[in-house]
């Protein structure tokens, strides 16, 4: 495995790590939470992702469950969570929902961490900005959160690169702990975010990318090519939104040119897919995510391939891709 820091921050994360998004308590139970994430340790991953939000709080809970079985010393691995959409989605919950007011934060840590049965949280993202809180009421609660030793680093997800820069200036103005790094979709057919809009803000402000999605919700698996297979996350009654994007015909053409390029290297193109991503240097870690063991050995398997992607390779894919990114 390899391992990189967290953008400017001293600590250093597995290129790949796990996700629970989606799989965890929807197809993956305890478990088999514990199967993959003892299968995830051993090739050397130390980074565990979660939310508040997946499956209402569940995911945390089953990766807690798997944590706490599991056993390992608190300092070989890493966990965060993510605080926005809240889980209390009654109309009374005014406070509690869609927001990063200091009220829902300061109390949605305390749930996480009983959740998970943890003493502290690695890594805490603001899951998307509010445009209704001030970003100083957001970061100084981060920063709190931090003081009070309930987490150690906090960051964004799916923040603009003007809305970082904001929590960042206002966090150095007051003195207090600085986002580090920002969650942000990254695959090869959504590139303009973390290639462009975030560009000035990797050496202006050190910012780290823990990068979600490498397979574009499994399209850049090729299972898709000939429709929705049953069992898919496509086929998930709850990931219908996805359906529309992971039967397009023009990237599905374009995944089965992939393909070709995977295969004279000897991989799938689902690992040409996540070690693409991976080779970015801006990106700190890939989360990749499974629902059966195999998946999970697979897609472990693209930190091989890093090295055969040569500038040549690189232009090819590219080639490939060409116009079907945004």
């Amino acid at each position: 495995m390899i391992y990189r820091r967290l953008g400017r921050a001293g600590v250093r994360v597995s290129a790949l790590s796990l996700g629970s998004w989606v799989t965890y308590h929807n197809q993956v139970d305890t478990g088999a939470a514990v199967e993959m994430m003892a299968a995830a340790y051993d090739a050397g991953v130390n980074f565990f992702d979660n939310a508040e939000v997946y499956a209402g709080g569940r995911s945390e809970q089953i990766m807690g469950a798997a944590l706490k079985q599991l056993g390992w010393p608190r300092l070989n691995y890493l966990v965060s969570t993510k605080f926005f959409w809240g889980l209390d989605r009654s109309g009374e919950a005014v406070n509690r929902r869609d927001t990063l007011n200091r009220k829902y934060l300061m109390q949605a840590i305390d749930g996480s961490l009983r959740r998970f049965g943890l003493e502290h949280i690695d890594l805490i993202y603001c899951h998307r900005p509010d445009p209704h809180t001030p970003v100083e009421e957001t970061a100084r609660a981060m920063n709190d959160i931090i003081d009070q030793g309930k987490a150690l680093y906090w960051g964004t997800s799916e923040w603009s690169a003007a809305d970082i820069r904001a929590a960042w200036e206002v966090a150095e103005r007051h003195g207090w702990h600085k986002p580090v790094m920002e969650q942000p979709e990254y695959h090869l057919f959504h590139r303009k975010r973390v290639e462009q809009e975030y560009a000035r803000l990797y050496e202006d402000t050190g910012l780290g990318l823990t990068t979600w999605s490498p397979l574009a919700s499994g399209l850049l698996t090729g299972k898709y090519r000939a429709g929705v297979p049953e069992g898919s996350r496509g086929a998930l009654e709850n990931m219908a939104f996805l359906r529309e994007r992971l039967t397009d015909a023009a990237k599905n053409a374009a995944v089965a040119k992939l393909e070709t390029i995977a295969a004279e290297l000897g991989a799938t193109t689902a690992q040409l897919a996540i070690a693409w991503v991976a080779k970015n240097p801006r990106v700190s870690t890939v989360i990749t995510g499974a629902s059966r063991m195999e998946q999970l050995q697979s897609n472990l398997g693209a930190v091989a391939l890093l090295e055969k992607l040569t500038p040549e390779v690189l232009a090819r894919i590219d080639e490939v891709t060409a116009g079907l990114a945004d």
